[in-house]
């Protein structure tokens, strides 16, 4: 009887062996490409290693298999960046958008929106909407007039007899950085929320084989010291793939950082996310494979994951020649002469005191805003325009992003705690000349964390580390985090008064609470910081600089020399070692 009974089992195995199907399904994902398009860095004048020419190789590589279907998707933050996007977001802007072109040519699937993405305003992400040839993804960014989704919540495939549903969701931390003219008429919503809802909805709808979710969200919901249990936590891909089943793969993004791990949900299924870094340097890559009864329906489904790293492919050349006009233009726009400067400026000094290049941009702010007090940051980790001709290209390494300049008003105390803040997260509280200056990661030992390269992880992040102008003041790192600023006098000599209301420049980022200097510093509730907002540009913030530069036709960057920060002995011997720490030995 065993003997039959093993013989019946073969036989099923057998029947059902020649009745069933194997589908592979290959996910390819690119994000926080930032312009990326070319196999060129324009703002830095050199060959660059990545490009979306080399992720279309792989692209075509992949496509060319037989043996296997494959979706492309991007997850967003394409828009801002490289000068190529600058150039056709804002110069030949009356042109099909060049990344409308690029991805359309390439044969992307689908994509999610960026904050970014957001940043370049609604004639420009609009303009693009219409233009690609596949749906742009967030369903968490919602219509005010009607409370449905302002872009497209998800979208179905069908490939080899197997249906695949993408869903979409951004960041939705997008109001504590954007002006609100730059996404009227949007509501962002919960991730986690929204993405609860919508998965309920596709599963009832659309009854899908595979759910993939493709998320403008980074993986560390404690990053920026958020709550991990705040539903509009910035990052909450990991939580959503933990806490709302359904996900078979998450697509990850936003936070710049490589990633491919596998984690629990709640009914104990494993959900792959995946992270390629930026810049087009990596592709995520899915593979699930999955076997079909006769009847089409899935028996069973396998799932694992890779980074690929795209310098090991050279750009396709169908790809330069369609393009290569248009990269002669954005060539022509940053090789354009606008001045001369004097003396060359890193960011590199500005992280131990006063320095050319950040009293430059303060410089410029208070001329062309003509407010009180100007608040900046390096924006930039270590970036350097040197001594001579200065060129449409250098203005990005000036100022990196597309925020506006705002004027705000704030009161003398709001200044002081504005600039504790900063402080606070920005240096130590120093015991003797042994101890760090800069606040770097730690270890559960208390040891230096370091990247893959050996230089240090910064505790917090560079492009939060405010300084003023327009105010002489001292930092003292001997002194505990909201004691360490003593703020002196105006510039002018003129005395400085707590309670007396000034007009600050700072950039739109800044403004609306970007970093938390204004909301968790000041103490300026969030949704009263736009009572505070005197006047804004129309157009970003390197625009007004570089026409300012323009005018001058000869700079000298040089240290306002308005702050210093004390213990002197201390300071010196530290600011040495830590700059070793965070740039390395020079060579």
């Amino acid at each position: 009887m065993k003997k039959l009974y093993f013989l019946l089992i073969a036989f099923s195995f057998a029947i059902n062996g020649f009745t069933q199907k194997t589908v592979t399904i290959k996910i390819l994902e690119t994000s926080d490409v930032h312009g990326s398009i070319f196999p060129f860095d324009y703002i830095n004048n050199k060959p660059a290693e990545a490009s979306l020419a080399q992720v279309l190789t792989y692209v075509k590589q992949e496509r060319a298999k037989t043996d296997q279907q494959v979706l492309l998707f991007d997850n967003g933050d394409i828009l801002q960046g490289q000068p190529t996007v600058y150039y056709s977001n804002f110069i030949d802007s009356l042109n099909k958008n060049i990344i409308s072109q690029v991805f359309n040519f390439m044969g992307y699937n689908a994509a999610s929106v960026g904050n970014h993405d957001i940043e370049t305003g609604p004639k420009v992400y609009n303009k693009v909407r219409k233009e690609l040839n596949f749906p742009w993804l967030a369903a968490n960014a919602v219509n005010e007039s009607d409370g449905k989704p302002y872009f497209v919540p998800y979208t179905t495939f069908k490939k080899d007899g197997v249906k695949i549903v993408v869903l979409g969701l951004t960041t939705p931390g997008i109001p504590h950085w954007l002006p609100k003219n730059l996404w009227p008429n949007i509501r962002f919503e919960s991730m986690i929320t929204t993405a609860k809802y919508w998965i309920d909805k596709i599963k009832q709808k659309e009854n899908p084989d595979i759910i993939i979710g493709l998320f403008h969200s980074g993986h560390d919901a404690k990053y920026g010291d958020q709550n991990p249990e705040d539903l509009m936590n910035e990052n909450a891909s990991l939580t959503i793939a933990q806490q709302v089943p359904g996900f078979d793969v998450i697509l990850i993004g936003h936070d710049h950082d490589q990633f491919n791990q596998k984690v629990v949900n709640t009914k104990g299924d494993s959900v792959l996310v995946l992270d390629p870094f930026a810049g087009a340097k990596f592709i995520s890559q899915a593979t699930v494979k999955l076997q079909l009864n006769k009847k089409g329906k899935v028996i069973s489904k396998s799932i694992t994951g890779k980074l690929i790293d795209t310098k090991a492919y050279s750009p396709d050349s169908a790809f330069m020649v369609k393009f290569g006009n248009y990269s002669k233009n954005v060539e022509n726009f940053v090789n354009r002469k606008i001045a001369d400067f004097t003396e060359s400026t890193t960011t590199k000094d500005s992280y131990f005191g006063p320095s050319s290049f950040i009293d430059f941009i303060h410089t410029a702010q208070l001329n062309i805003s003509k407010a009180d007090i100007s608040f900046a940051a390096p924006l930039s980790f270590s970036t350097y325009i040197a001594k001579g001709l200065v060129y449409v290209r250098d203005m990005f390494k000036l100022y990196k992003f597309e925020n506006f300049l705002y004027v705000m008003t704030l009161t003398g105390a709001e200044i002081d705690s504005y600039l504790e803040y900063s402080y606070g997260r920005w240096y130590n509280t120093m015991k003797s000349s042994d101890d760090h200056l800069i606040k770097f990661k730690l270890n559960a030992d208390q040891t230096l964390e370091t990247k893959k390269d050996g230089k240090v992880q910064l505790d917090n992040n560079y492009y939060n580390y405010d300084s003023a102008a327009g105010i002489v003041y001292t930092v003292d790192v001997s002194k505990p985090d909201g004691d360490k600023v003593t703020i002196l006098s105006m510039a002018d000599g003129s005395p400085f008064d707590l309670k007396k209301t000034y007009k600050i420049a700072t950039s739109s980022y800044r403004g609306n609470g970007g970093g938390g200097h204004l909301v968790k510093g000041c103490g300026i509730p969030s949704e009263k910081l736009n009572s505070r907002l005197v006047f804004s540009t129309d157009k970003d913030i390197r625009f007004y600089l570089m026409k300012w530069i323009e005018e001058k036709k000869i700079i000298t960057p040089k240290s306002l020399n308005l702050w210093n920060v004390i213990p002197a002995d201390w300071v010196k011997v530290a600011a040495e070692r830590d700059k070793e720490l965070m740039f390395g030995k020079k060579e």
